[in-house]
């Protein structure tokens, strides 16, 4: 027997990102706006334009997520493999202006095994990837082993705590439920 699905569709959701989600420390709903707003999956210039209504902390944090995600997911390869590696620099930023200091260093060096600066776009990022013969299993268990977990957390709520005013939203978001 054939079950109905409920088709998702595109609706306006208000969000609000004040005191209280600031105080909550949920990475996740402080950068909810970005989340539905930014796509990583088009062009350089589309990123770069979703990203124009924010503030650098909100996109470093937007940025640093991702690069954490994929990695813990399915290391550095799945990192610059996926759309998500359009964000590497705003995830290296990112890592300076937290001070996650060890994966810094990671980070730079997977940089420099793709040559020393990933393309922005996915299909040359797997040129990259084949031409340089990229491995990386070295630093993905640095990463495992490094400040990903407790630190890296405690990093990024010190962050977002001492810069509380540039991740206040209050707007309509397009979201797809």
């Amino acid at each position: 027997m054939c079950r109905k699905t409920k088709k998702m569709r595109p609706q306006k959701k208000r969000i609000t990102i004040d005191d209280k989600v600031i105080a909550s420390l949920d990475e996740q709903a402080i950068i909810a706006p970005l989340w539905w707003s930014v796509s990583i999956y088009d062009s350089e210039e589309k990123y770069e334009n979703d990203l124009k209504p924010f503030t650098l902390p909100q996109r470093y944090v937007f940025a640093i997520q991702w690069y954490v995600a994929e990695v813990c997911n399915g290391g550095h390869s799945q990192f610059y493999d996926n759309s998500t590696g359009i964000v590497w620099e705003d995830a290296l930023r990112g890592l300076q202006e937290i001070g996650a200091t060890e994966n810094i260093d990671i980070l730079k060096e997977s940089v420099a095994r793709m040559g020393g600066a990933p393309s922005k776009v996915r299909e040359t990022r797997w040129e990259q990837l084949e031409q340089h013969n990229c491995v990386f299993d070295d630093l993905d268990d640095r990463f495992y082993a490094s400040e990903t977990a407790a630190t890296m957390q405690a990093l990024l709520h010190k962050y977002i705590t001492k810069n509380a005013s540039a991740f206040y939203f209050d707007g309509e978001i397009t979201v797809v439920e």
